[in-house]
């Protein structure tokens, strides 16, 4: 029986899906992260078909269009949960700030580590490999602080979007780096981020006005289509893409802002907050099913002989304890004593591997291992489990505690009440006693 057959792939895919489900349900009960049961998922599944197959398929390709596809997702997922307020202008330049220098800050540091023990890597190749290591993962952090208290939950929905945007636009600018000729220096990376927004809100307007008078039913996957179309059209015209998405998907969310005073004539709103509702649906939905699909597919692709190396675990031991260091020092300057559990949320994953199968043929050098990748992926989506973990025993704790309050405070309240009820219920004795007319005669 051929196990590749289209009716097997089917049935695997499904199961696949199924399982992602009971693995999300499990996150939330026990906060290990559902993207490492996903790629232990694909380890086994890779185990299993060496069994019956004596050469695996290549699945790079697959990996880079459904990673991309997930990234849009995940960041349009993102955006449609950030409202924008006056009061939030702080904590959005704050969190920008922290995965600004966090970013840079790792990815040095990392630089300096992989140039020192990896074979022939050259400073330039080095800065490549570190930036992907450097950038927090959306697709993992997104999920998991549900739980965390509003500002704490906004702070790292924040944080990880822009980090997945800064790093991708300093991945490309120094890959930018490798060819002269195309190399256009802080300048031309300035206009060209400057040429993105102006795109982005253009293009923005254009599909609201034009979506919100579309009466079919069926135009969900069709806004979904426009925005890839106009991401990989951005990406062929060397553009910061993914501010394209995060900008639409901003203005959906805050679309009163975006159009004020008598501007608001050209919206329908009823039916945007049908398109709002319905997109954040889809969004959630499909991002749920790619990233599935890509992290299993990552576990696929793993050389578990890697990580048996211990120059792998050296280093990836060194830009671990480097990513926390460094996180410290940003946040003891910008959020103060109050960091836990954010320290140790600073998961490696989607963005990571993705950016590492698109680093240059030029860039590439033989003696870096991928088992660097798995190990910092893992290990520091496992701090991030613990973490949330502790902190959740320490919220339980603490609603103990409040709760042993109400309760002491309750019983004395009560105490205080009876006490008050006995006194109305009794006679009091305090009138004064009549007088016996005799007495004064």
């Amino acid at each position: 029986m051929e196990i590749l057959s289209s009716y097997n792939l089917i049935i695997g895919a499904s199961l696949i899906v199924v399982l992602s489900f009971f693995f999300n349900g499990i996150s939330k009960k026990t906060n290990i992260p559902a993207v490492l049961m996903l790629i232990v998922l694909g380890i086994l599944i890779k185990i299993g078909l060496e069994f019956f197959i004596p050469e695996i398929p290549d699945f790079k390709g697959s990996l880079e269009i459904l990673g991309t596809v997930g990234l849009i997702m995940i960041v349009l997922e993102a955006a449609l949960e950030l409202e924008l307020k006056k009061e939030k202008l702080w904590p959005i330049l704050k969190s920008m700030a922290i995965a600004l220098i966090g970013l840079v800050g790792s990815a040095y540091v990392a630089a300096l580590i992989l140039n020192q023990f990896i074979p022939n890597m050259t400073m330039q190749s080095a800065w490549l490999y570190a930036t992907p290591l450097s950038i927090l993962s959306s697709a993992i952090i997104i999920p998991s602080v549900g739980g965390l208290s509003e500002e704490k939950k906004e702070f790292h929905i924040y944080e990880s979007t822009f980090s997945d945007i800064m790093g991708i636009m300093m991945f490309y600018f120094l890959t930018g780096k490798l060819n002269p000729a195309e190399d256009t220096g802080a300048v031309g990376f300035g206009i060209n981020l400057v040429v993105t927004i102006v795109i982005a809100l253009v293009a923005s307007y254009a599909i609201i006005l034009v979506f919100q008078r579309i009466k079919s039913q069926a135009k969900l996957f069709l806004l979904i289509s426009v925005l890839l179309l106009l991401y990989a059209i951005g990406k062929k015209m060397h553009l910061s893409s993914l501010i394209i998405i995060l900008v639409f998907g901003l203005i959906v969310k805050n679309v009163n802002l975006f159009f004020p005073g008598k501007t608001k004539i050209f919206l329908e709103n009823e039916r945007m907050q049908q398109i709002y509702h319905e997109l954040h649906i889809v969004t959630l939905e499909t991002a749920f099913v790619v990233r599935t699909f890509f992290f299993v597919i990552f576990g696929i692709t793993i050389v578990l002989s890697s990580l048996l190396s211990v120059n792998v675990a050296i280093v990836s031991l060194l830009i671990i304890a480097s990513i926390y260091i460094i996180r410290f020092l940003v946040l003891i300057v910008f959020v103060g004593k109050d960091m836990l559990p954010q320290l140790f949320i600073a998961p490696r994953g989607l963005i990571t591997v993705l950016l590492f199968y698109a680093i240059p043929l030029e860039a590439q050098i033989e003696g870096f291992e991928s088992g660097i990748l798995l190990f910092v992926i893992i290990a520091t989506s496992l701090v991030m489990t613990w973490a949330m973990i502790r902190d959740k025993r320490k919220m339980g704790t603490m609603l103990d505690e409040i709760d042993e309050e109400i309760a002491e405070r309750n019983l004395a309240e009560d105490a205080i009440r009876q006490s008050e009820n006995k006194e109305l219920i009794e006679p009091k004795n305090d009138t004064p006693e009549q007088i016996n007319p005799e007495d004064t005669i």
